[in-house]
C-alpha cells in the first residue's frame, strides 16, 4: 500500500475486496492477520482523507 499513489476510491475498493475475501473464507489463517492489518490501515487512511476534505470545504466556505 503506497499512500502517495493511493486515492480514497482505490483504498475503499481494496477494503471492499478484503472484506469480500474474508466473508467468503477465500484466504487461509496465515493471510488473515495481514489482511486485517492492511484493512485497518486503509480505514485509517480513508478517515483522514475525509477529515481533510471536510476541513478544506469548511475553509472554502469561510473565505
Amino acid at each position: 500500500m503506497e499512500n502517495e499513489n493511493l486515492s480514497y476510491d482505490k483504498a475503499l475498493a481494496r477494503i471492499e475486496e478484503i472484506v469480500n475475501k474474508l466473508e467468503a473464507g477465500e484466504e487461509g489463517i496465515d493471510q488473515l492477520s495481514e489482511m486485517v492489518k492492511e484493512a485497518a490501515k486503509l480505514v485509517s487512511f480513508c478517515k483522514n482523507k475525509l477529515r481533510m476534505t471536510e476541513d478544506e470545504i469548511k475553509q472554502a466556505f469561510e473565505e
